[in-house]
């Protein structure tokens, strides 16, 4: 399975990088502070939702710490996605968050 840290990812995106960020996290999570510019995929809803993803497109999965977001990961691989785990989650993001 792919990862990449949070610090990369936060490098990335202060570089100006347009980055797929699908956060895998419940709803009551989101809203207490999530990365700025992501899409909401609760873990729970992302089989019936995988319709809404573009195979073309690098995916970076989140959660809080990086077990739901690596199943995401494990499973967007699996159905021909190129997804990538933040390892660490949201526990380890020192970025910007709303």
């Amino acid at each position: 399975m792919k990862e990449i840290t949070p610090q990369e990812v936060q490098q990335r995106l202060e570089n100006g990088e347009n980055l797929n960020l699908i956060d895998v996290r419940e709803v009551d999570e989101v809203q207490a502070g999530h990365i700025p510019g992501i899409t909401h995929i609760p873990l729970g809803s992302l089989e019936s939702r995988t319709h809404e993803l573009d195979k073309t497109k690098p995916y970076i999965m989140v959660c809080r710490s990086g077990g739901r977001s690596g199943k995401a990961t494990e499973y967007l691989q699996s159905q021909g996605f190129d997804a990538t785990n933040m390892n660490g989650g949201m526990l380890k993001w020192e970025g910007k968050v709303e």
